[in-house]
């Protein structure tokens, strides 16, 4: 009787409505074309020869020294790094006290400038892009560094300020009453209490400003000039820029920046709570 029960269930789990036969079959034939592309580029990266047949000639690593050496990927690097780690500071420094301003006030407006925030982030970064690049060129900041990274804390300030506001939301606004009964004063509050709480809130901005930024492109690709791109950048460059290229060299750039935005991505989730980031309405006190 028991094994008979079991059958049935097991029946009943593989039984499924047409309908999500459907989804599943969908969701299956995505990853396996991207799966394709993905390994395509891979094998290419790697083939020296690769024509019209199932699998290259023969297989080195040249490629990849050609590419490194071709595109100047350590100065690329080098200047990716210094983009997203000078965003990622400045959008905190700007993003947090922000962020506890909006959970804490309650005033006129606060709604709108909540839409305003949102703005950045759910509209393509190409619409307000060219007339962002347009300001930065007239007032000389396009074209090197300081025009990328002025570029991208548009959307990344409101993205950190967005992602803050619920981790501050739920502390108790009792503990930073009790510090100030004490005698601390505002920064004391502020760096001795609250931030020790938000740390982790501060943590899992950092990390997906810091993926957002190595993977933006259009911001990144209206201000920057020859010494200030970064490797998304790059990699649009050396397969658009005139002349005679390897295609396996500009396939091992890719893989390249495949693999960073893959250890970011795994980081990211590592350290990142999906469901931290949603805001937790707050429950009305009790009469």
């Amino acid at each position: 009787m028991v094994t008979t029960t079991a059958a049935t269930d097991t029946r009943r789990r593989i039984v499924a409505r047409p309908a999500a036969w459907l989804v599943w079959g969908a969701v299956i034939f995505f990853f396996l074309n991207l799966l394709g592309v993905v390994g395509s580029v891979l094998v290419s990266s790697f083939g020296q020869r690769w024509f019209d047949t199932w699998f290259p000639d023969g297989y080195t690593t040249k490629w990849y020294g050609d590419a490194w050496t071709e595109f100047a990927l350590l100065q690329v690097i080098t200047v990716t790094l210094q983009v997203s780690l000078l965003v990622v500071g400045l959008s905190l420094l700007i993003g947090v006290p922000a962020a506890y301003v909006l959970a804490r006030r309650s005033f006129p407006g606060k709604r709108a400038i909540y839409l305003v925030f949102l703005l950045p982030i759910l509209m393509p970064p190409i619409t307000y892009g060219i007339p962002l690049a347009t300001v930065l060129y007239k007032f000389g900041f396009a074209g090197h560094l300081s025009g990328v990274v002025l570029a991208n804390l548009v959307p990344s300030v409101p993205f950190v300020i967005l992602t803050m506001t619920p981790f501050i939301e739920q502390i108790d606004p009792r503990i930073e009453s009790a510090a100030r009964m004490c005698g601390a004063g505002m920064r004391s509050v502020f760096l001795r209490v609250l931030a020790p709480l938000l740390l982790p809130g501060m943590l899992a901005s950092a990390i997906l400003v810091l993926v957002r930024t190595v993977g933006m492109f259009e911001l990144t690709f209206l201000t920057a000039g020859p010494d200030s791109q970064t490797l998304v950048v790059a990699l649009y460059y050396s397969m658009s820029a005139a002349g005679i290229r390897a295609q396996q060299s500009v396939d091992a750039m890719a893989v390249m920046y495949t693999a960073m935005m893959l250890v970011l991505l795994v980081i990211a989730l590592r350290y990142v709570n999906p469901t931290q980031l949603v805001a937790r309405v707050k429950e009305e006190p009790e009469p």
